[in-house]
C-alpha cells in the first residue's frame, strides 16, 4: 500500500511540474478560465470563489442601478467527452511542442478501461475519449479543449467565467431591459449549444440555473419568471450553487451558512457514535476533514459585508468542534479551548486566509486575476507622497455601495493594510508570515 501511495505521489508531482512547465512557457491560462492546475491555484479557489468577486465589483461599479443575469451552465459527462484531437489543437492553437506535448501524449496514449460485474472482468477497452477528472493535466486539458467557447460568449458581449467544467456567463443589463438581455442570452445559449455539438460536448438546458442578481430594490423591478431555451423552460432560481458557495439575488451567504450548519452538526452527530473507539488524534483528524475544511471553504467572501448574527453561527459550529474534539463542556470559556487546539476564531480564521492570499498576490504567488488587485500604494501616480503610500500599503478603489466591500479588490487590501508593518515586510517568507500573521491574530 505504501509503495502505491508513493508511486501516486511520485506521479502527481511529476504532472505539477510538467503543468507548470507548460503554463510557463506558453501562458496558456486567461483571466476568464482556470482550472485545478497547481496547489496554489486549488487553494485559492477553495478559499475565494472568483465568480462572488467580480459579481460584486461589478455590481458596485454600476452604482445599483442595473441588475445582473447569471447563468451557471450544466455539461453532460464533460470531461468523458474531450476528443483526443486536443493534441493537434495544442501543436496548432497553442504551439505547444517537444516534450511538453510529448508529456501530455504520453499521458493520454495508452487507456484502456474494464467493468466488474458479478466477480467477472469484462475485456479491455482502448479509450478514445477522455481525461481523467481527478488528475492535475485533465482540467488543464479541457480547459484548452473548449478555450473558443469562451472566445463565442465574449463575442455575444456577455462576461464569462470557468473553472474546469464549471462556467459561468452573465452581462449587466437596467431592471427595465430584461427582456432584451434574456433574448441576447438565448441566441448566445444556442451558439453555446452549436458548438459543443460540433465538438462531442453536450450542455444540459434542463439543468442550467439562472439568477438575477442586485439590490433588492432593482431586483423588484424584474418581472421575468422563466427563461425560454431552444430545448427548455428554466425557471429563474432564488438561490444557486457557484462553485460550492450557496448565494442568492443580494449576494448574502446567509443559504450557504444555514446550509454549512446542517451539514457540520450532522457529521458531528454521526462521530459521535463512533467517539469512544477513536484516539483523540483521531478524532482530531476527523473534524478537521468533516468540519473544519467546510468552514474554511470559500470563506474569504465572508470577512466584509457579513452581518456579525450570521459570523456567530460559524463561530458555534467552531465551538462545538471544539467540545467535541477536547470534551469541553458548553459552560466552558471557549478562547483557551481554541487555543489548545491551535485554532484561530473564526473572525480571525477569516482575516487569516485573506493576508495570506494577499501576500501570494504580492510575492506572484497567486493567479493574476487576483493579484493584479493587489497594487501598492507607492506605485499608484499622483499618490507615492501621500502617508498612504508607507512601505507595504495597498491601494483599493473607492465603492459606491456595500457590495464593493466584498469584493477581494477592496477587502484585501484593507485586510493587508490593517497588518503591522513588520508583517508587511517585502523580504519575509511564507511560512514565517504565517506563523507570526497567526501569533498576531491570537493577541488581537
Amino acid at each position: 500500500m505504501k509503495r502505491v501511495r508513493c508511486r501516486r505521489h511520485i506521479s502527481q508531482t511529476i504532472q505539477d511540474s510538467a503543468v507548470v512547465t507548460i503554463e510557463g512557457e506558453y501562458e496558456l491560462v486567461c483571466d476568464l478560465s482556470n482550472g485545478a492546475i497547481s496547489n496554489d491555484l486549488k487553494q485559492t479557489l477553495t478559499r475565494f470563489s472568483p465568480s462572488h468577486h467580480f459579481l460584486t465589483l461589478n455590481i458596485s461599479q454600476t452604482a445599483s442601478q442595473q441588475v445582473i443575469l447569471l447563468v451557471l451552465l450544466d455539461l453532460s459527462a464533460a470531461f468523458d467527452c474531450v476528443d483526443y484531437d486536443i493534441l493537434r489543437r495544442l501543436r496548432h492553437t497553442f504551439g505547444i511542442c517537444g516534450s511538453a506535448l510529448d508529456c501530455i501524449s504520453s499521458f493520454l496514449s495508452g487507456r484502456s478501461q474494464q467493468v466488474f460485474y458479478k466477480g467477472r472482468l469484462s475485456i479491455k477497452l482502448q479509450l478514445l475519449f477522455g481525461v481523467p477528472q481527478g488528475s492535475v493535466l485533465g482540467p488543464i486539458l479541457f480547459l484548452l479543449y473548449t478555450a473558443e467557447l469562451l472566445d463565442i460568449v465574449v463575442e455575444c458581449g456577455f462576461m464569462v467565467h470557468a473553472y474546469a467544467d464549471e462556467t459561468q456567463v452573465y452581462v449587466s443589463t437596467q431592471a427595465t431591459e430584461e427582456s432584451s438581455a434574456m433574448e441576447y442570452l438565448t441566441s448566445c445559449i444556442v451558439k453555446i449549444s452549436d458548438w459543443m455539438a460540433t465538438n462531442r460536448l453536450k450542455m444540459n438546458e434542463d439543468k442550467t440555473q439562472v439568477i438575477w442578481l442586485g439590490t433588492r430594490y432593482q431586483i423588484c423591478k424584474v418581472t421575468a419568471q422563466t427563461l425560454t431555451l431552444p430545448n427548455a423552460t428554466v425557471q429563474f432560481s432564488t438561490v444557486v450553487s457557484d462553485l460550492g458557495l450557496l448565494i442568492d439575488g443580494e449576494l448574502t451567504v446567509a443559504n450557504h451558512i444555514a446550509a454549512l450548519s446542517r451539514s457540520c452538526f450532522f457529521h458531528m452527530r454521526q462521530l459521535r457514535s463512533i467517539r469512544h473507539s477513536l484516539t483523540s488524534e483521531a478524532m482530531l483528524t476527523l473534524i478537521q476533514a468533516f468540519v473544519s475544511s467546510r468552514l474554511d471553504y470559500c470563506n474569504s467572501v465572508l470577512v466584509a459585508g457579513v452581518s456579525s448574527q450570521l459570523l456567530q453561527k460559524m463561530q458555534v459550529i467552531q465551538n462545538a468542534a471544539a467540545r467535541f474534539v477536547t470534551g469541553a463542556r458548553r459552560r466552558n470559556h471557549m478562547t483557551p479551548v481554541l487555543r489548545e487546539l491551535h485554532w484561530l476564531p473564526v473572525r480571525q480564521r477569516i482575516r487569516f486566509k485573506t493576508a495570506v492570499m494577499v501576500y501570494k498576490c504580492i510575492h506572484g504567488l497567486a493567479p493574476s486575476y487576483l493579484a493584479s488587485h493587489c497594487e501598492p500604494t507607492s506605485s499608484c501616480p499622483g499618490r507615492s507622497h501621500l502617508r498612504s503610500a508607507m512601505p507595504g500599503q495597498l491601494n483599493f478603489p473607492r465603492t459606491k455601495t456595500d457590495y464593493g466591500k466584498k469584493s477581494f479588490a477592496v477587502n484585501g487590501p484593507v485586510v493587508w493594510n490593517s497588518l503591522p508593518t513588520e508583517l508587511r515586510s517585502p523580504d519575509i517568507s511564507l511560512d514565517v508570515f504565517k506563523a507570526k500573521l497567526k501569533t498576531f491574530l491570537f493577541n488581537c
